[in-house]
């Protein structure tokens, strides 16, 4: 077997670590949405979950200001609204209604709920060390929705340069996790 060697700028296309999300956050009474693929969980009690988000990113001001958001977790079904919300800025659109998606409030932070997915969940904040230097925040869920309607959802995972692959078969294994 030969192997040749990989760029090293591509890397990051191996180990997306995650479904791709649609971060909600709510600054100025002005809500928005920006599609994200770079979080990774950090901790299960309290559920906490790292993820970067460019300081070009007009989110970026709105996490940074109000130190909470939602991470809602769109299926397959929304890759088209997915990958549009990903290439407009909220700095000059309204992204609720240019790809026809439902805000709802969220209970516990201002910024809301995308109701089209499956799953959302209510993060503060909670560390901001690393902010500075990487764009990375630690966010703690602290509220967590599902739609018990939409069953077995198959999620999104970004490849990079615009290519996604669609979470497929389900296997179970033994596992001493359990």
């Amino acid at each position: 077997m030969t192997k040749k060697t990989f760029p090293l700028s591509d890397v990051y296309r191996l180990l997306e670590p995650g479904p791709v999300v649609m971060v909600t956050t709510s600054h100025k009474d002005k809500p928005n949405i920006m599609t994200m693929s770079w979080q990774t969980m950090m901790e299960f009690v309290p559920p906490l979950v790292g993820c970067v988000i460019s300081g070009r990113n007009f989110s970026f001001e709105a996490l940074t200001k109000t130190k909470e958001c939602v991470l809602n977790i769109p299926s397959a079904e929304l890759a088209k609204q997915m990958v549009g919300v990903g290439n407009c800025s909220g700095s000059k659109v309204d992204k609720f209604k240019k790809f026809k998606l439902t805000a709802l409030p969220a209970s516990l932070v201002a910024a809301p709920l995308i109701a089209e997915c499956f799953a959302n969940l209510e993060c503060k904040v909670v560390d901001t060390r690393m902010v500075n230097k990487y764009n990375f925040f630690v966010l703690e869920v602290i509220k967590a929705w599902i739609d018990p309607a939409q069953k077995n959802p198959r999620t999104l995972h970004s490849q990079g340069k615009g290519q996604f692959m669609v979470a497929g078969e389900t296997i179970k294994l033994p596992s001493k996790m359990a």
